[in-house]
């Protein structure tokens, strides 16, 4: 048994030293994860040089680039981890082109990948999954300003979750809630304060039921968005404050009121935390987004 577990270990520091491919990727993962992402780049395109098709280092690669605010590269990459991806892992890869053009603020070019990965889904008959991807595309049109397509891709999305087998109550409920909470922000933005009330009351009466209690934590972030984008700053800082405070976006949003009630040093401080945020996600894209700018990258 020991001398198994000799080899084992003897094995993993010659792969170390060699410079093995799946080696270099788990490295390039760590120290983009760090926040390093120069170094990462390099791991992995030596990653990369050693082994051409190796999906992972294209996957992570891409993640480094858009970190790195080197967009236009990471879909470079992107696009050859969608031509490499295995079966299971081309939905990732098609959610990672899309959450790039989001870090750009292309609402058209997330959807074309979107849109992909919908179809792909749909004609799957992964109905849940599929709804997941019409909202993610609802929210890159809501937060690049085009309300309409996001009230249309949120629909889509509601209606699409209808269609699930053997859809439970909690189940339900849950999508009920992300639709509701979808129409409050969608109305906030485009300055509908009473319609953005009523769509808060009613995610407040569904999280009052009790069959999602992991969503709780959505009613803060949600009566602080409509709370912001209906000019009540204050009120937007008393309710995102009880948010989740490791979230980029809400720190963003966060920024944002401070702003408006001229606490600078606050609003900087968020936007530098958002800007340590080392996630490839919506979230962070579009907080980056706002962040851009208001600190040193």
């Amino acid at each position: 048994m020991k001398s198994g577990v000799f080899v084992l270990l003897l094995a993993l520091a010659q792969a170390a030293q060699t410079g093995e491919p799946s080696e270099l990727v788990r490295q390039a993962r760590k120290l983009n994860l760090e926040g390093k992402q120069a170094d990462a780049i390099e791991r992995y395109r030596e990653a990369i040089a050693r082994a051409p098709d190796l999906y992972d280092a294209h996957y992570g690669l891409g993640i480094a680039l858009d970190l790195s605010g080197r967009e236009t590269d990471a879909r470079r990459a992107f696009a050859r981890a969608i031509q490499l991806a295995p079966e299971g892992s081309k939905d990732q890869a098609l959610t990672a082109m899309a959450v790039s053009f989001a870090f750009s603020g292309d609402a058209k070019g997330a959807s074309s990948f979107y849109r992909q990965l919908y179809d792909r889904q749909i004609s799957g008959e992964n109905f849940g999954g599929a709804a997941e991807t019409a909202n993610a595309l609802g929210r890159v049109y809501l937060e690049t300003g085009d309300t309409d397509n996001a009230f249309k891709w949120y629909q889509t999305g509601y209606e699409t979750s209808r269609r699930q087998p053997n859809l439970d109550g909690a189940a339900a409920d849950l999508w009920d809630m992300r639709w509701a909470h979808a129409q409050a922000r969608i109305a906030a933005r485009r300055g509908r304060q009473a319609e953005a009330r009523h769509q808060l009351e009613i995610v407040k009466r569904l999280l009052d039921k009790g069959t999602n209690p992991d969503e709780q934590i959505q009613y803060p972030y949600l009566a602080g968005y409509v709370a912001l984008y209906t000019k009540q700053p204050k009120e937007a800082i008393a309710q995102l404050q009880q948010a989740n405070q490791q979230d980029p976006f809400i720190q963003a949003l966060l920024a944002r009121a401070f702003d408006q009630v001229h606490d600078r040093a606050a609003a900087a401080d968020l936007y530098a935390k958002v800007m340590q945020s080392n996630a490839h996600s919506l979230n962070n894209a579009f907080a980056r987004a706002a962040a851009r700018g208001k600190t040193p990258r």
